[in-house]
């Protein structure tokens, strides 16, 4: 197996922080390369002819299955201790993967662009590429040590999506088209990792003018069924 390095973008590359939210939980997916255990972002290199807003939707489709979902490019992660040692990581897994390396084209300075993805995490159909061979979705207060600063990445895209909860409303390309007042406060809180009152934050929401009130969600009994809500659109 071996890459033609020759139609690719030098030092550049893209690493992407896919986020879903399932069973209350706020859930990053995370690859494993072959036969080793260490765990990466989705991530690629830029193709010659190629955006890098173009990669990044690769990448995600990719490993989704998903097109049309919101991304963020949130930061360029260009320092040099990033590169410290990141040839040395690639040969030695390699044999591994058995990926054939063109060490000049790896060890060279690369620059990584940053972006975050929102998915329907019920819409997902999770794809590994050719150099690895599981992926999962875990808890984002349970993740493992991340090849290279793929750590770093990800703490900086969880926090410029706490930082775009009310500035972009986000948060409701984690649901699905209709969802529950509850629903919503669930990904607020998981996103910003702490409770919120559950009066407060239903007025807040309202107050928005950003819902649409549907129906009461069938629970067995009408008067204790929660209203269905979608954005307006």
């Amino acid at each position: 197996m071996a890459y033609d390095y020759s139609t690719l973008l030098p030092h550049v590359s893209v690493d992407c922080v896919i986020f879903g939210f399932h069973e209350n939980q706020l859930k990053v997916l995370l690859l494993k390369f072959k036969n080793a255990s260490v765990w990466t972002l989705a991530g690629g290199f830029v193709g010659l002819e190629e955006d890098v807003d173009q990669a990044a939707q690769r990448v995600l489709f990719e490993r989704t299955g998903l097109q049309d979902i919101y991304l963020e490019q949130f930061y360029a992660f260009g320092d040099l201790a990033r590169n410290v040692g990141a040839g040395d990581q690639h040969v030695q897994l390699q044999e591994a993967i058995g990926l054939q390396v063109d060490d000049v084209f790896l060890s060279k300075r690369f620059v990584s662009i940053g972006y975050y993805a929102l998915v329907d995490y019920s819409k997902v159909q999770i794809h590994v590429d050719d150099v690895s061979d599981q992926a999962i979705w875990i808890d984002v207060n349970e993740i493992p040590t991340l090849f290279l600063d793929h750590n770093v990445i990800l703490t900086k895209a969880l926090d410029r999506l706490r930082w775009s909860l009310d500035e972009k409303l986000v948060a409701f390309n984690l649901l699905g088209d209709t969802f529950t007042m509850s629903e919503i406060q669930s990904v607020y809180e998981m996103i910003l990792g702490r409770p919120l009152v559950r009066t407060n934050f239903q007025r807040k929401m309202l107050s928005m003018d950003i819902l649409v009130r549907i129906e009461k969600k069938f629970s067995g009994g009408a008067h204790k069924a929660p209203y269905v809500y979608r954005l307006k659109g």
